[in-house]
């Protein structure tokens, strides 16, 4: 039996020693490091509006910070562990509540993940593709609307924020209509989707295109001009490109800083090779290039929905009856009709529900060009209908790496505007 003087009580937020020999600091590190001279502030672990909960550990000599080390995991929800205990479509609603702004897209990302390991992505039907972006491109103007309108808030500009906000609510009622749920959505289905356009629901979005774009030009009226909010967003918080490349940031964050670099382009999926758009690129790579390349992602979206609608199979309607849902009774959920009336359509619902799709034995990654960044699925299958391991690449995770070299040099009150302008979102970065 261990005595009393052999148990080793070791600080959990402390660092430590990697097996290469490499001291490791931690938090607790941080807070030991005191000499009188210096100040050790906690921003957080409260809830800061819109991003979640977040603790900042920050050294000031005076106003100017020396140190700073994100402390994550308040949000922690297992998520990668959840997905090993379940069958692949169950699944799909958990993604929600990764980017909890743009749940539309997380679920696209996650299906085409394993509809790459079935070895059916390139066999949906185009109108459950041309569908699919439409809702990916809905959910990053809902993402940067609310990232834009909080982030000029956090700043002193409130009036943006209502104007956003105004027309953010107009996607959540669009969202309403087609999936049944303003906020968690799980929409998207292995193989396709839960169902088809609803009547009118088409004609209203193209009416929003519209709408936004009016809203769009306003909100750039209103900020890019700003005395305020350009002395608070210029020159702060500049990430070079060499940088950018090297804390493997994507998104908005890494095109700001002048990489040319969109998933949508690089590794086009869906019909995005037959959809004409932009990526904008900042020069910079300051607050102000941020806030500027999502302002302009924004149009590129409206752009993006405007040419899904005009070529959408089938029509806004789909008087022709295009499928939304790949033909295979060994992926996707037979009609009810003929689970109540056929003997095979009735075992394929019951294994598909209880044991859900047969995965092949294999590996692969999807990365899909989410509102934060890539947000990216790697499955290890063994076969079966239930990964036997699954990893996110969270970009909110990914973009918070940078913090502990770009905090460092600037004032206390530049904090919030840098936050704001990375735009993440823990339950992202948590999961």
């Amino acid at each position: 039996m261990a005595t009393a003087q052999s148990i080793e009580f070791r600080d959990p937020g402390a660092g430590g020693v990697s097996p290469a020999g490499v001291t490791i600091p931690g938090a607790g590190d941080d807070l030991r490091d005191l000499h009188g001279e210096k100040m050790v502030l906690n921003m957080g672990p409260s809830h800061p509006s819109t991003h979640g909960v977040l603790r900042v550990l920050i050294e000031l000599d005076g106003e100017t910070i020396t140190r700073a080390v994100p402390d994550l995991g308040y949000l922690h929800r297992g998520d990668e562990k959840i997905a090993e205990n379940m069958t692949y479509t169950q699944f799909v609603p958990y993604t929600d509540r990764l980017d909890y702004l743009a749940p539309l897209a997380n679920n696209v990302a996650y299906a085409l993940a394993v509809e790459k390991l079935l070895g059916i992505h390139d066999k949906l039907p185009p109108r459950c593709q041309y569908i699919r972006v439409i809702c990916c491109e809905l959910a990053r103007i809902s993402a940067h609307l609310l990232g834009l309108g909080a982030f000029a808030m956090d700043v002193g500009a409130l009036t943006v924020f209502l104007h956003t906000f105004t027309e953010r609510e107009k996607i959540y009622n669009l969202a309403e209509w087609l999936t049944g749920a303003r906020f968690t959505t799980s929409y998207t289905r292995i193989g396709g989707l839960t169902r088809d356009l609803p009547a009118g629901w088409a004609a209203k979005t193209a009416t929003f295109c519209d709408e936004v774009s009016v809203a769009i030009g306003e909100v750039e009226r209103l900020l890019t001009r700003n005395t305020i909010f350009v002395d608070r967003t210029r020159g702060v918080g500049p990430i070079s490109r060499e940088l950018a490349i090297d804390y493997a940031l994507t998104g908005p964050n890494l095109r700001a800083s002048g990489v040319d670099y969109d998933v949508r382009k690089a590794h086009p999926y869906l019909c995005y090779r037959d959809l004409e758009f932009d990526v904008p690129v900042g020069t910079v790579g300051d607050c102000y290039d941020r806030y500027l390349v999502r302002q302009e992602e924004m149009r590129q979206s409206v752009r993006i929905i405007r040419q899904a609608l005009a070529k959408l199979p089938g029509g806004y309607d789909n008087a022709a009856g295009e499928p939304v849902n790949v033909d295979d009774p060994k992926v996707v959920l037979p009609p009810k009709n003929k689970v109540l009336t056929g003997m095979e359509e009735l075992i394929h619902q019951f294994v598909l529900v209880t044991q859900g799709v047969d995965a092949p034995p294999g590996e692969v990654y999807f990365g899909a060009e989410n509102p934060k960044g890539e947000l990216g699925f790697f499955i290890h299958s063994r076969g079966g209908g239930t990964p036997y391991r699954l990893k996110i690449r969270a970009p909110s995770f990914v973009n918070l790496g940078i913090l502990p070299v770009l905090l460092p040099g600037h004032l206390m009150s530049d904090v919030v505007s840098i936050l704001g302008s990375i735009d993440f979102v823990m339950g992202e970065a948590d999961r």
